[in-house]
């Protein structure tokens, strides 16, 4: 492929600060383009860690190598020059919304890395539109700039069989950061009234402060799962009374997307659920324990959230949310810029 030709030049890394929902998305990126975008001369770039002399030396000289029409980096994890045209996808701004929650160092990472080499790019691409007036608040992106491009799944093929526990159980997937207020979700679940007997599972080790808070009751057990395989938490979704997402904000939140595709009813804080998921999601006020507590007794009174994941439009809908038509969007992203 001759230089003179590349169209886009892709960053592939996956480093120690890649979250899983950015793995997933580069992953996708690197299956789905070769499918979707043909027309497309793409090089995959990158090496090293983040902050590091690979990533602020090596790879701008990588790119001026290369000469590639447009740039792609699909994390924040930037060097703070770009010899080329660019483009960056910026998940959430989460540890600008909530810095209480984030090192004293990464602030100024974003506001002095990250935020001038979006101010440059020819477009910023976010998953959410929630995202699109946190970067123009937080770091000066002109929202003309912004371009939606909601993310997807792709579940196994058949999926797994429903997991089966002694108790009803409801079922939370990702970290334990303090952002994803798993303290709301332990503290409703523990206050349910005594006729309820069901179990509250959680991907990840032993968490003592959740424990704290309310470990085990007469009504079920705070289960940490360890670290699950993909085949594992489809099974713990499909098995789930309802997956439930407490978190303040996310960017996208797979998880929730995943549970529904699993056709698990999904109980969300309304700050982390998506425009794409809204109205297919049962949202309580962020911190809210006794509006929480009272989705969870709704779950476990009747099948009315499970029918509605089930409804022929919504099951339509959700459906449609594939990696294949993020990478799709993606793809003609790249196209507007490189016309």
């Amino acid at each position: 492929m001759s230089a003179a030709r590349l169209d886009l030049a892709l960053d592939v890394r996956e480093t120690s600060h890649t979250s899983a929902g950015m793995l997933a998305y580069v992953r996708a990126l690197r299956r789905w383009l070769p499918v979707v975008a043909p027309d497309l001369a793409v090089a995959e770039f990158g090496g090293g860690d983040n902050f590091d002399l690979a990533e602020q030396v090596g790879i701008p000289a990588t790119l001026a190598r290369l000469r590639p029409r447009l740039a792609h980096f699909p994390t924040p994890f930037v060097p703070r020059f770009v010899p080329v045209p660019h483009v960056v996808t910026v998940h959430d701004l989460i540890d600008l919304e909530f810095p209480q929650y984030a090192k004293r160092k990464v602030g100024p990472y974003w506001r002095h890395i990250v935020g001038p080499v979006l101010r440059n790019a020819r477009a910023v691409i976010t998953d959410d539109e929630t995202t699109v007036d946190l970067l123009r608040r937080y770091l000066g992106v002109d929202p003309a700039r912004v371009r939606v491009v909601p993310l997807g799944v792709d579940p196994p093929q058949p999926q797994p069989a429903a997991a089966v526990r002694s108790r009803p159980y409801f079922f939370y997937a990702g970290n334990h950061r303090p952002h994803k207020d798993l303290a709301t979700l332990v503290r409703a679940w523990s206050s349910l009234p005594e006729q309820y007997d069901v179990d509250l599972v959680m991907t990840g080790s032993e968490n003592a402060e959740l424990l704290a808070v309310g470990g085990r009751n007469a009504r079920g057990d705070l289960v940490f799962a360890g670290e699950c395989s993909a085949q594992d938490v489809w099974a713990l979704h499909r098995g789930a009374v309802a997956y439930v997402h407490p978190a303040l904000r996310e960017g996208f939140g797979l998880p929730m997307l995943e549970a529904l595709r699993a056709g698990t009813p999904v109980i969300a804080a309304s700050g982390a659920v998506p425009a794409v998921l809204s109205g297919m999601v049962d949202a309580f006020a962020p911190g809210d324990v006794a509006g929480l507590a009272w989705f969870l007794a709704f779950a476990l009174d009747g099948p009315a959230l499970r029918a509605l994941v089930n409804d022929a439009t919504v099951h339509d809908a959700i459906a449609a949310l594939t990696w294949e038509r993020t990478v799709r969007a993606t793809a003609d992203v790249y196209r507007e810029l490189l016309a």
